[in-house]
């Protein structure tokens, strides 16, 4: 597997890095609502149990404090719930398992553990995750943009910052979808799943020299927020339902960012308008 930090250096002393899906991209709820939840039901034959499954499938994955959490760790969750509530899940030990322990969770790093294990509920997860991304690649491509004022503001930020997109999202699809809108030009790297964990890719963006002071993480999901706090750097929220507002207002965290008034009072208002706004 080829490095995703491959080509990247630090070209200014500011970092933005942003998060695709739910954040840059109008993507979340479609590829939920269509993709992740119905293609579960299918992969596990749960059509019994479809209204309830997809209804806590897109609370946990959309509308709490879970939001954004990763592919795997939300399946788990939900087939959790299927064994404690509807009927048993074979091998979902196994499963549980490696979420809990593997250093990446990604098809690649899921296919040598089917390879190593044979486990049945391992290879029922890579089938479903492979065919959550080729469900993704048919959604018709109009209905997936990014939000009103991305490409304007992140135009705007690169003018005088880096941009790296760090997301937990499909690489391939994360790059289609940048590319086709045009956002691609205006990005220094891609991080997506097959780079690790958001928490571990500003981590070693951190690595090239900047200063944490100098670098805001702009997302939309708890695991963002968590993400820039364990790093010491600053967080941007997208709010959910708010994301015109919040790229409009971008800009003044950048200002700040560079001013050196972003700690304290400012950085603390928005992150509690982001908790509020996923706990009301």
């Amino acid at each position: 597997m080829s490095d995703p930090f491959s080509g990247f250096e630090k070209k200014r002393d500011y970092l933005i890095c942003i998060d695709s899906d739910g954040c840059a991209i109008d993507s979340m709820d479609i590829k939920h609502f269509r993709c992740f939840g119905p293609c579960m039901v299918k992969e596990w034959g749960l059509e019994a149990y479809e209204k309830e499954l997809l209804e806590s499938w897109n609370e946990v994955n959309l509308y709490s404090m879970t939001r954004g959490i990763n592919r795997f760790k939300g399946l788990v969750k939900a087939l959790t719930e299927v064994q404690e509530k509807y009927q048993s899940v074979e091998g979902l030990e196994t499963l549980v398992k490696w979420v809990e322990e593997s250093d990446e969770l990604s098809n690649p790093a899921l296919e040598k553990a089917v390879e190593e294990t044979g486990n049945i509920c391992l290879k029922k997860a890579l089938a479903w995750s492979q065919a959550v991304n080729a469900s993704i690649k048919e959604l018709p491509k109009e209905e997936v943009k990014p939000f009103e004022g991305v490409k304007e503001g992140i135009e705007m930020l690169h003018e005088s910052c880096d941009i790296a997109i760090v997301s937990s999202a499909n690489y391939e699809a994360v790059k289609e979808e940048w590319t086709r809108f045009g956002l691609i030009d205006h990005v220094d790297v891609v991080l997506a799943q097959n780079a690790g964990s958001k928490k571990s890719c500003i981590e070693k963006l951190l690595t090239y020299g900047y200063d944490k002071n100098k670098v805001m993480m702009t997302g939309d999901a708890p695991g963002d927020m968590d993400a820039a706090d364990k790093n010491g750097v600053f967080f941007y929220p997208i709010l959910v339902k708010k994301e015109k507002e919040s790229w409009a207002n971008i800009g003044e965290a950048k200002d700040r960012l560079q001013a050196g008034t972003f700690a304290g009072e400012y950085q603390d208002a928005l992150k509690e308008k982001f908790v509020k706004n996923l706990t009301k």
